[in-house]
């Protein structure tokens, strides 16, 4: 199926049911007073998360939800029946908001969370209930509120721990492979990844995490160019960020030191949020120089672009120092759950 992130649809809820004005006419009862029942509650419309869904694909072919509305009460004190509820399955990340307002009316990060995105009208009242002893054959009923109705878009925001980020074919896809059971496409061309890949990283009874590729980031993402921008926002649930570096890019493609702050360029106009978050340098494809040549290569680039945060030197296709990449992610994030629950703690 086709990875889809964005989709703009409509949600109608139902509006409530009119009141009756009706009387009773039964034989031998000359004043039978009135006897007009209440409309019923129109339906509301709710989006509920489903895990069995990873796409917004299906909002391709339908865009206009409408909830029952609730029906007309009737004589002999009969109330109408409530509309049906609307529930719409989405998958968990997604995000609502509001497109005439552009509030965000919800994030539905849980699975099973259920948000109510337009309420049903309220149902009318019936002439029995303006009866009094001043006034015993009212004429009066209300009609039933009309329903909420919203322009709504759907953005859907991938759920990972560690987010992938770099330039096409620095190795991003061989990475998730060899360390998940995930197989991304993998090619020796560049934006061999069109949508965004998640892969489990499992490192022993319940210690794992997972890893999210994104399409590759290149010059002038932040305008528009490649398809970076339109997944960056995939990362900004992470909580730790993989910088790939190919270490002897293709002819044509740049040198390293130029490819790292291109992305920090790119990682900066498009959000400080996304900026800020804690970045690790992982050099690639190691294996293609000599240990010493390796040694020399990377203390020159980090030395050029001032990186002063934690760097790795990996192969990911042949795994070489993959195991220690993944072992140190482990404890990083274990670490920042445990400030997290100790902070907690103290409020």
């Amino acid at each position: 199926m086709k990875f889809v992130d964005e989709a703009t649809i409509r949600v109608e809820a139902g509006n409530g049911g009119n009141g009756c004005a009706s009387f009773r006419r039964e034989k031998y009862i000359p004043f039978g007073g009135p006897n007009g029942g209440d409309g019923g509650d129109g339906g509301s419309v709710y989006f509920t998360t489903d895990t069995g869904l990873n796409t917004l694909a299906d909002f391709r072919f339908k865009r206009i939800f409408r909830a029952m509305k609730g029906g007309n009460g009737m004589g002999q004190e009969r109330t109408g029946k409530s509309g049906d509820d609307l529930l719409i399955r989405v998958p968990v990340g997604t995000v609502v908001i509001d497109t005439d307002t552009q509030e965000t009316i919800g994030d539905l990060t849980v699975s099973g969370q259920t948000l109510l995105v337009a309420k049903g009208g309220v149902h009318g009242l019936g002439n029995t209930r303006f009866k009094s002893s001043t006034n015993r054959a009212p004429r009066k009923c209300t009609p039933g509120t009309p329903g909420e109705s919203r322009n709504l878009l759907l953005e859907l925001n991938v759920l990972a721990d560690v987010g992938l980020l770099g330039l096409p074919n620095a190795g991003k896809s061989t990475l998730i492979r060899a360390v998940s059971a995930a197989r991304p496409k993998v090619a020796d061309y560049p934006f061999t990844t069109l949508y965004p890949n998640l892969g489990v990283v499992s490192l022993g009874l319940d210690r794992s995490f997972v890893i999210a590729d994104i399409p590759g980031v290149i010059e002038g993402a932040a305008e528009g160019a490649g398809l970076g921008l339109q997944f960056l926002k995939h990362l900004s649930r992470t909580r730790l960020l993989l910088h790939l570096v190919d270490i002897r890019p293709l002819e044509g493609t740049g040198d390293p030191v130029g490819n790292i702050l291109s992305i920090e360029n790119e990682l900066k106009k498009f959000s400080d949020k996304l900026y800020g978050k804690a970045r690790w340098l992982v050099f690639n494809k190691m294996d293609l120089m000599s240990a010493t040549e390796q040694a020399v290569k990377c203390k020159e680039i980090v030395t050029a672009v001032n990186w002063n945060h934690r760097v790795y030197e990996i192969s990911a296709i042949s795994q070489l120092g993959t195991e220690k990449l993944m072992q140190d992610i482990m404890a990083h994030l274990e670490s920042a759950t445990e400030d997290v629950d100790e902070n907690e703690s103290t409020l």
